[in-house]
C-alpha cells in the first residue's frame, strides 16, 4: 500500500510515470512517495541536478511567494509522473553551523523565517495535489553528527527547542501538512531514553497531543545508523 521511490528506481519522467501507473494498476489505493526537496536532494532530477533552487537559496532570497511557487512547481512535476507524497520540505532550523547533514537543506538559522518558508513551500506543493512531509521532527539542525552514520544527540533544553526547533513544525501543521517525518536523533530534554523516531513522548505526547498533529507520521529511513 505504500511505495517509496529511491534513486535506483528513477531513470526519466516517462519511465517513472509508467512505473507509478503499474503500481496503481496493482493497487489503486497505493500511496507513492519520493524524496524531492529541490536543490541538493532530488531524486526526480538526480542525473542532471534539480532545476529548482534548494532551501538555502530560497531562504536567502527570502520571498515567501517565490518559495510557494517553487513548491507548486515541484508538486506539478511530481503529480505529472504519478507521485502522491514528497518527503519535503526540510523544516530544520540550521542552528548548528557544524551540522554535517542539514546545511543548505535548511531555509536558514532564523526560526521565524524558516517557519514562513516551510509553510509557503508546503502550501505550494500541496496546491498541486501532492502531499508534503515536513522533516526531521523534532529538529535535526542542532546536531554535529549525521544520523545516516551515527546517533546524533541534541542537548538543547526544552525551552530552547520550543522557541527554535519546533517553530517551523508548528507552521507546517498550521499550513495543513499531510505528513511529518521523524528524526533518528536523541533529545534528552524530550525523552532521555529513546531516539525520537521510537519515542512515545516525542511522537504521541508532543507531536500528537501538545502540537495537535493528526496526519501521517513517517519515519526517516530505517536502514540509517541512528535508527
Amino acid at each position: 500500500g505504500g511505495v517509496c521511490l529511491f534513486g535506483h528506481n528513477v531513470d526519466h519522467p516517462a519511465q517513472i510515470a509508467a512505473l507509478t501507473a503499474a503500481i496503481r494498476a496493482a493497487n489503486p489505493l497505493a500511496v507513492i512517495a519520493i524524496d524531492e526537496e529541490g536543490g541538493d536532494v532530488s531524486r526526480l532530477h538526480q542525473r542532471d541536478g534539480s532545476p529548482f533552487p534548494g532551501n538555502a537559496v530560497l531562504g536567502r532570497i527570502d520571498d515567501v511567494e517565490t518559495t510557494r511557487a517553487v513548491g507548486r512547481a515541484v508538486g506539478t512535476q511530481l503529480a505529472d509522473v504519478g507521485v502522491h507524497l514528497t518527503l519535503a520540505p526540510d523544516a530544520d532550523v540550521n542552528s548548528n553551523p557544524d551540522n554535517p547533514v542539514i546545511g543548505v537543506r535548511s531555509f536558514g538559522a532564523d526560526p521565524v523565517a524558516v517557519a514562513a518558508h516551510t509553510a509557503a513551500w508546503t502550501d505550494g506543493v500541496q496546491s498541486a495535489g501532492v502531499a508534503a512531509c515536513a522533516k526531521h521532527f523534532p529538529g535535526h539542525g542542532d546536531t554535529s553528527a549525521d544520523s545516516h552514520v551515527s546517533e546524533p544527540v541534541v542537548t538543547a533544553d526544552a525551552i530552547t527547542l520550543a522557541h527554535r526547533e519546533l517553530v517551523p513544525f508548528r507552521a507546517a501543521i498550521a499550513a495543513g501538512t499531510r505528513a511529518i517525518m521523524t528524526a533518528h536523533i536523541r533529545v534528552p530534554a524530550l525523552d532521555p531514553e529513546a531516539v525520537s523516531t521510537f519515542s512515545s513522548a516525542v511522537l504521541e505526547g508532543l507531536l500528537r497531543e501538545e502540537m495537535g498533529f493528526d496526519g501521517l507520521i513517517v519515519t526517516d529511513a530505517l536502514d540509517m545508523a541512528g535508527a
